[in-house]
C-alpha cells in the first residue's frame, strides 16, 4: 500500500451537517475500497485564493490514507461527480513526505496533550 494526501473544498453553502456527511461519504469511499485513513483534518471555513463558481470561500478538508495505488482514479472520478466539491487534489506522500506528516501529526497531538496554562496576576495589598 501506498500512502496518500488529499486535500479537498466542499462549496460554501452546505450546513454543517451537509459538510459532514460529504466528507463522511468520502471517508466511506476510502474504507470500502480497502483503503486505511490514518489522519483527517477538517480545516473548516477558509477564504479560496481566487473565486470558483463565483464562491470566494469554501470548508476545506485534508484526509491521510494509505490505499493501493490503482484505487486513486476511483477518488479522484467520486470527487469529480460530486457537485459539492469545488477543487480536489490527491497526492502521494513519498518517503520524506510521510515521514514528516508522521511529525506533524505527532507534534500536533503533543500540542493538544498539554494543559493550556493561563498567566494570573496575583495582587499585593
Amino acid at each position: 500500500m501506498k500512502h496518500y494526501e488529499t486535500v479537498f473544498i466542499l462549496t460554501p453553502v452546505l450546513s454543517e451537517q451537509q459538510m459532514k456527511e460529504t466528507v463522511d461519504g468520502f471517508k466511506s469511499v476510502i474504507t470500502g475500497n480497502g483503503g486505511e485513513i490514518v489522519n483527517e483534518e477538517l480545516w473548516g471555513m477558509r477564504k479560496l485564493a481566487y473565486p470558483i463558481d463565483h464562491k470566494s470561500t469554501g470548508f476545506y478538508t485534508l484526509i491521510e490514507f494509505d490505499a493501493e495505488p490503482d484505487f486513486v482514479e476511483r477518488l479522484d472520478t467520486a470527487f469529480r461527480r460530486n457537485e459539492k466539491v469545488l477543487r480536489s487534489l490527491i497526492f502521494r506522500l513519498d518517503k520524506d513526505a510521510h515521514e514528516y506528516a508522521i511529525k506533524r501529526r505527532s507534534l500536533k497531538s503533543a500540542a493538544k496533550a498539554e494543559p493550556e496554562t493561563t498567566n494570573e496576576e496575583t495582587k499585593e495589598d
